[in-house]
């Protein structure tokens, strides 16, 4: 059978949390293509559906979790609290949804497993789980930074005879009251869970691999006035955001830490733990926290000592106590310490005391204590950034799947585009920004919907990153890394999480302004680094 040439649509989008859905809507409503959007999930929300644990909720202040394309969709949503609990993210994607009329273009409960792009055609050939195939001419994957389950390999897991959960697929039907919980993991959705099960749990056993720097959210009910005069200041808050690094919507500062003298830190430390938000703690009190040795030991020496005032058990306290560099992503949470306090939650170190195996009665730990419980919660993260690549059969020229690509680490140009995959693009994939999500989500959309747009009016046949501008972006990402103290500490951003994964930069960390600046001249210079092919003429900028 000869393989079709005509595309059955223009494009798929691979995706519908915040990625897919812009971009679903960029590519339909602002170009006009034909667009195809698969959504594994049974609804629309991406992570923000899978992810219904006690405690899910957004650590960006709400005001800037959202979309800013539309100036009337920022005046009629309203929030009511600083930070956005799941339901109210969800509900507010799936308004967006139903807002633009995107829903008869998304097919749910349907997984796109593998792509293939097809020399012969220059299309791509997607499966999806339902046993359905067809053909693109653009691939654009908007998989989740945080998507795929990190389920840690525990002798004895699938013996344990209550209930085990991950966090990022939380049955509706789980009732947690008055249950003996467990939960291994005490990262930024662990210290949630943590918060929110403790008082209804009858008993909560927290295992922790890392203590970690937990700064306070300051999270409170906002007012009606506070709402409404937001939205009059809407437009400078947007440029205050675009313009600013980590883009959670406060002012970074400008200063060093050791510039001024000891009272003066101690003052701007405190005045930040009381304001609330890890990114700000680490941003907005002084501006070489992540970059100066000495001032990073100065931040977490102030940290230590508050957890040192908040937990009331000395032994507690020091196993809570971080030791290492306060360089990992910063997170925030309302009475994480304070949890520790309580007679019906226990800390279970497993660095000094490692699990050795589950059970059908609960975990036992080397000290031969067996921890009885009912249900067994993974707060254990995600393979992120490049997990969701991987699993999918997902293979560019020749062939080649990405995993050939990707040995030493995932890499891309720019974030957004692969060499050896023409016409296929990543909303937030490897080597994209490290900020607040939602801005350089629309950032990279509408870039690639930039790109997509000259090529539909040049005549462009395939688009595709040369691997020379490929590799001069990771250089420039580890430049950039290395410069901060952040590779310095195990962590989940360089992949430290997943056990033989290759230790790889996957963020640009110079900041949103920067990356902004990043795509605008490199758009300005005729794509720059990009292979342009004109019905097999093709022209390399």
């Amino acid at each position: 059978m000869d393989t079709p040439t005509t595309p059955d649509v223009d494009a798929v989008v691979v995706g519908a949390g915040f990625g897919g859905i812009y971009m679903l809507h960029t590519l339909r409503d602002r170009l006009g293509l034909s667009v195809r959007a698969f959504e594994k999930g049974g609804g629309v929300g991406g992570t923000w559906y899978f992810n219904r644990y006690p405690g899910a909720k957004s650590d960006t202040e709400g005001f800037v979790y959202r979309y800013s394309f539309d100036p009337d969709l920022l005046q009629e949503w309203d929030w009511t609290s600083r930070y956005l609990d799941q339901p109210d993210v969800l509900a507010y994607l799936e308004h967006v949804v139903d807002r633009f009329d995107l829903r008869r273009d998304i097919t749910l409960d349907t997984e796109v497993t593998g792509a293939a792009y097809e020399e012969d055609t220059g299309l791509w050939r997607v499966s999806t789980s339902t046993g359905g195939t067809l053909r693109c001419r653009y691939l654009v994957n908007a998989l989740g930074l945080l998507a795929r389950s990190n389920v840690p390999d525990i002798p004895g897991l699938d013996t344990f005879a209550g209930r085990t959960v991950h966090t990022n697929a939380w049955p509706d039907d789980l009732d947690l009251t008055g249950r003996r919980v467990g939960v291994i993991g005490t990262g930024s959705t662990g210290a949630q869970f943590i918060v929110a099960a403790a008082p209804v749990a009858g008993h909560l056993t927290v295992f922790q691999r890392s203590p970690q720097y937990n700064v306070p959210s300051g999270n409170r009910p906002v007012t009606r006035d506070e709402v409404d005069r937001t939205k009059e200041r809407f437009g400078e808050i947007w440029d205050q955001v675009r313009g600013s690094v980590v883009a959670f919507g406060f002012e970074e500062s400008g200063v060093e830490a050791m510039s001024v003298p000891p009272e003066e830190r101690e003052r701007v430390f405190q005045e930040n733990w009381e304001a609330g938000n890890g990114f700000r703690f680490m941003f907005g009190t002084f501006c070489d926290i992540a970059t100066d040795p000495e001032a990073n030991a100065a931040a977490a020496a102030f940290i230590r000592r508050k957890i040192a005032e908040t937990v009331t058990d000395p032994e507690t306290a020091r196993r809570l106590t971080p030791t290492d560099l306060y360089a990992k992503r910063p997170i925030c949470n309302e009475g994480y310490y304070e949890t520790f306090n309580r007679d019906d939650v226990e800390l279970v170190p497993i660095r000094e005391n490692p699990i050795v195996g589950i059970v059908p009665e609960g975990v036992r730990t080397a000290d031969g204590v067996l921890h009885e419980l009912d249900v067994l919660v993974l707060a254990t993260g995600f393979d992120a950034v490049d997990g969701n690549y991987r699993a999918m059969d997902l293979r560019g020229r020749g062939g080649r799947h990405i995993d050939e690509h990707w040995t030493g680490g995932p890499s891309s140009y720019l974030g957004v585009a692969k060499a050896g995959f023409p016409n296929m693009f990543m909303v937030l994939g490897p080597n994209g920004p490290f900020t607040n999500l939602p801005p350089s989500i629309e950032a990279q959309v509408e870039w690639i919907g930039g790109l997509i747009g000259h090529a539909e009016r040049t005549g462009v046949r395939a688009v595709e990153a040369t691997s020379e501008a490929e590799a001069g972006w990771s250089r420039v990402c580890r430049e950039i890394a290395d410069a901060t103290l952040f590779p310095k500490a195990d962590s989940w951003i360089f992949g430290a999480n997943i056990p033989g994964k290759p230790n790889a930069v996957m963020f640009y960390m110079a900041g949103h302004k920067a990356y902004r600046e990043e795509l605008r001249a490199v758009a300005d210079d005729g794509y720059r680094g990009f292979l342009l092919d004109r019905a097999g003429e093709a022209a390399t900028v």
